[in-house]
């Protein structure tokens, strides 16, 4: 049982970093110079690695193993620190957080799965929890530890890169050392392709993915812009703050999910998608009243949201997809999710740019609020599908 454990932990290690450089933007912003629009393209790097690193890491998983695929991943998130650490351009960040999407893709394909190898048929419901809040625990713990040794240690910007490079050398090490073996038939075909599931799994991707994909987008909103409208709200642009709040999305992000866990997958999806359409309210609220609480309100909906959405696609998932194609399919669910949270953050930065930061919010508000409520009422037109529990 505790290999389980143990296998989630470069899960964390990897979202640590993806997160991390969150509450420094604003640092970097001040030293280098560039706008909101730019802070989300260099964001949206992320997602660009993120979806490349996924064409092709869960096939490769699914073909040669998760060791091969994990330790070249967590090579990269060494040398995104090292470039973090020592960064004076935005050259320099983009290709900093590109090797980090590089990274997170191969982490939540290759990881993944093989917590769920570990886990065995007999504890698939455990695996995928732990999993999902392996990712989402580390995702907040990142730019909370980012806000602290930023404002209380020396050199802001490379302690914390320092001592995430420590966090990944023990992944490396927990990876060498896990008892995983090479899936057997893991499928032919090119090995850079779109992720998909098996024929007859089709469903259950879209399912899980029409509420995935607004949940993610809405937390990747509060962590690229989340800092600016802090700023704008408290007059302060107090690191620890921004990376707090941050902690404190994903925190509920990993708490609802432990209290949704024996609930059926229907409720639980449903559940999630409300909550991800009111964050989305909360925060039009938020904005046009500069109310601070009421940000960070819309914030913990939002982790809230995509927690429920994430473990619901991912049990949706582990329970129907073989071993030998669960990292292709955890891949597939990832690039569905991931496309609107690079895309829709950008374009609400610009937008911010162009016409101020509470019209952006307001209008990038109102359009993920109408897809969290389709994704719902998608998932509340289903038969059998998601009536099992998560």
């Amino acid at each position: 049982m505790w290999w389980i454990w143990l296998a989630a932990y470069p899960v964390t290690a990897v979202f640590v970093l993806s997160n991390a450089a969150t509450p420094l933007y604003v640092l970097w912003q001040h030293d280098i110079g560039f706008s909101k629009g730019t802070l989300t393209v260099v964001f949206a790097f992320y997602i660009v690695g993120l979806i490349g690193s996924l064409l092709v890491s869960g096939v490769a998983s699914d073909r040669v193993g998760r060791k091969p695929v994990l330790l070249p991943a967590l090579a990269l998130g060494l040398t995104a620190c090292l470039i973090f650490g020592t960064a004076t351009s935005v050259a320099a960040l983009i290709v900093a957080r590109l090797f980090t999407g590089i990274a997170v893709g191969a982490v939540v394909s290759a990881g993944m799965a093989a917590v769920t190898d570990v886990a065995g048929p007999e504890r698939k419901r455990t695996a995928a929890l732990l999993a999902s809040c392996a990712m989402v625990f580390g995702a907040g713990l990142g730019p909370l530890l980012a806000g602290v040794l930023s404002e209380l240690a020396p050199a802001p910007t490379t302690t914390v890169f320092v001592v995430e490079a420590a966090v990944l050398a023990g992944a490396v090490l927990v990876v060498l050392r896990m008892p995983v073996r090479r899936p057997e038939g893991g499928g032919r075909g090119a090995w850079i392709r779109v992720p998909g599931v098996p024929r007859g799994n089709g469903r259950q991707l879209a399912l899980g993915i029409a509420v995935f994909a607004p949940g993610i987008t809405a937390t990747s909103f509060v962590l690229s812009l989340g800092p600016s409208l802090l700023s704008g709200l408290l007059g302060t642009t107090n690191r620890i703050v921004a990376g707090a709040m941050a902690f404190a999305m994903f925190l509920a992000a990993t708490g609802v999910q432990f209290a949704v866990q024996r609930l059926r997958r229907r409720t639980v999806l449903t559940a999630g998608a409300a909550a991800t359409a009111l964050s989305m309210v909360t925060l039009a609220v938020a904005v046009h009243t500069e109310a601070v609480a009421v940000l960070v309100l819309a914030a913990l909906l939002a982790g809230a949201g995509q927690g429920m959405d994430q473990l619901g696609g991912l049990s949706l998932l582990n329970a129907g997809i073989p071993p030998q194609r669960l990292a292709e399919a955890n891949a597939a669910f990832n690039v569905g999710g991931y496309v609107p949270a690079g895309l829709l953050p950008v374009s609400a930065g610009y937008l911010s740019d162009a016409v101020g930061l509470t019209s952006g919010a307001t209008v990038f508000a109102a359009v993920l609020l109408g897809l969290a409520a389709l994704g719902g009422l998608v998932v509340l037109a289903t038969g059998r599908t998601v009536t099992d529990p998560a």
